[in-house]
């Protein structure tokens, strides 16, 4: 497996060094070499980030103000010459923190630090607030508090977010077994719903957003006295 990852670094040095460790390393793809916060926000506007080596002292916006303002934020690993910043880095659940200078030996670490999270992947109902879905060979992820629904077909499930569609190869109740009980629930033999993103239900169709879905006969009851109807 690959994983896609960005550099965000101003000084020029530091950020050749880090794209020629990268390029030695087969498990990641480079997908951005940035020179500033604001050039990797465009970056993560655009494409699927999953992994960033970012410095912190930066001029104009820090490396640690830079991903503490990320909505959604893909796994990091600090860079720095400051051990200073190194428990507030810790705190903001980084994978790891890299003093410079630092050897490939040490930066080969981390990415496996790094890939020991991707390669075991977390459960949906976690307390982290996201999920992480390996689809196509690739692990994407997604904020619970995206999720609409869950459609079942065969055995694959299609879990509809916000703003994407993943494919991933699983049943519906096993899923549904890793959500949270009080925000997620069946009404259709192929279909699972977010309770927080109902908007309204007319008859048996429940709307979500732009989006319908049916209630199944045999889980109307439930469902109905779930939210109390």
């Amino acid at each position: 497996m690959k994983i896609n990852c960005i550099i965000v670094e101003d000084e020029p040095t530091a950020r050749k060094l880090l794209e020629k460790y990268i390029a030695d390393c087969p498990s990641l793809q480079l997908v951005k070499s940035c020179k500033n916060a604001f050039e990797a926000s465009e970056v993560l506007n655009q494409a699927e980030i999953e992994l960033i080596f970012l410095d912190i002292n930066m001029p104009k916006l820090s490396g640690l103000a830079f991903y503490k303002s990320l909505t959604k934020r893909p796994y990091v690993i600090f860079t720095t010459a400051y051990p200073q910043y190194a428990i507030e880095g810790f705190e903001l659940d980084a994978v790891d923190y890299l003093l410079k200078p630092f050897p490939f030996e040490r930066f080969l670490k981390s990415v496996n630090k790094a890939l020991s999270i991707f390669q075991q992947p977390i459960p949906l109902g976690n307390n982290n607030g996201f999920l992480i879905l390996k689809s196509d060979k690739k692990l994407y992820r997604v904020e619970i508090k995206e999720l609409l629904y869950l459609e079942a077909f065969g055995d694959y499930i299609k879990v509809h977010c916000t703003d994407k569609s993943i494919i991933v190869h699983d049943t519906l109740q096993g899923l549904l077994d890793q959500l949270p009980d009080q925000d997620f629930i069946r009404i259709h033999k192929s279909f699972a719903i977010a309770l927080h993103k109902i908007d309204h239900i007319e008859g048996n169709l429940v709307h979500l957003e732009n989006v319908t879905v049916p209630i199944g006969q045999t889980y109307r009851a439930e469902f109905f006295n779930l939210i109390k109807a």
